[in-house]
């Protein structure tokens, strides 16, 4: 049976090998390695399992992916647009960065999403006028908000006109947009007639023109400059031993641990919690593991309980995460399924064992 064949058997009856968590990973590192290269047929499938899943991977792991794949440009589109129309936590990342997110897609998203999706949409770089537009026609003021303070999105006249209008009972979006350095001076000047004082002081300065109602005396006083809050640096990590010491203790060290950190990047975690696992000396797993080829990680998955469908996701991220050639070849494979087949936890172990103490 193919890898896929197996996925997709696991994703109906999870019960009979590895996790829903596990599955997901495995399908998405798949597609990502092999998308080009699959059938109409493979795609449908793997689009399948993944939406038979998604409900029941929780959130850390799609926020995860969907931070991995925010700059992926080669990543598959339909993986990207199927994260895109998850919650907001994990499409926002998506939103904001994915290169592969075409103009069509950011209309078609904003004609069936929700105010946080627009609001992520809003704040996306480098928007054109036609998403300008359909932002415009918002009516909630976090979302016009964030279009006028996004200092790339291109907003055309008319559009410029709509903002103007709504930001008469909507005095949040005044001061952003005479802010703008594309503003139309007659719309400019057409604000005129309802912001404050201040602000037709700092337009009458700026544009130069005439405000349409002007007081004999206007306000004095400096606008307090609004500045982003201080992004402050993350606090400091406790050591990647010591959490591994810990989740050993608690029974909490398994192979779903392993796939989470792994799909996160997290490479030095993933051996780390590996040679644990395994009860291997750090540097003797590492070089067993990156060393020996295809036979050893099989073995070493097969040891910790990580099912045969998701080897290929194991042995292609980690050496990925480590710029090593991740390429299976069909004898890599055929041998993972003799060691899947022939070995139980505890023989794999005791194999592994004496291939690293040499």
């Amino acid at each position: 049976m193919s890898d896929m064949g197996r996925l997709a058997q696991l994703a109906v009856n999870p019960a009979a090998g590895a996790s829903r968590e596990e599955i997901f990973l495995a399908v998405v590192s798949l597609y990502r390695i092999q998308g080009t290269g699959l059938n109409g047929r493979e795609r449908d499938l793997m689009r399948d399992i993944l939406r038979r899943l998604t409900k029941d991977v929780e959130m850390a792991i799609r926020i995860a992916l969907a931070q991995r794949l925010a700059d992926d440009a080669s990543a598959p589109h339909d993986l990207i647009m199927m994260l895109v129309d998850d919650t907001i936590e994990v499409s926002r990342p998506l939103i904001l960065k994915s290169p592969l997110l075409r103009e069509e897609d950011v209309l078609d998203l904003i004609a069936r999403a929700g105010v946080a999706h627009h609001e992520a949409i809003a704040g996306r770089p480098n928007i054109g006028e036609r998403v300008s537009e359909a932002l415009a026609a918002s009516n909630n003021e976090s979302v016009l908000t964030a279009l006028v303070r996004n200092a790339t999105a291109k907003i055309s006249g008319a559009t410029y006109a709509t903002l103007i209008e709504k930001s008469r009972r909507i005095a949040s979006l005044q001061d952003p947009l005479i802010r703008r350095p594309d503003l139309p001076v007659a719309l400019a000047d057409k604000m005129c007639e309802f912001v404050s004082e201040a602000l037709k002081s700092y337009i009458q300065t700026r544009y130069k023109v005439a405000p349409v109602v002007l007081n004999n005396a206007l306000a004095a006083a400096e606008r307090a400059v609004k500045s982003e809050p201080a992004v402050l640096g993350d606090s400091p990590e406790n050591s990647a031993q010591k959490l591994i010491d810990k989740l050993a203790a608690s029974g909490q060290l398994k192979a779903s641990f392993l796939m989470r950190v792994l799909s996160q990047g997290q490479v030095d975690l993933f051996d780390l919690a590996f040679a644990r696992l395994l009860g291997v000396e750090f540097d003797r797993f590492r070089a067993a593991f990156y060393d020996s080829g295809a036979r050893t990680v099989a073995m070493a998955c097969r040891a910790v309980g990580i099912d045969r469908s998701v080897f290929p996701t194991v042995y292609n991220l980690s050496r990925q995460a480590h710029g090593r050639l991740a390429a299976l070849t069909k004898a890599d494979i055929a041998e993972a399924d003799t060691i899947f087949a022939g070995f139980t936890r505890q023989s794999a172990l005791q194999g592994l064992n004496a291939r690293t103490r040499h």
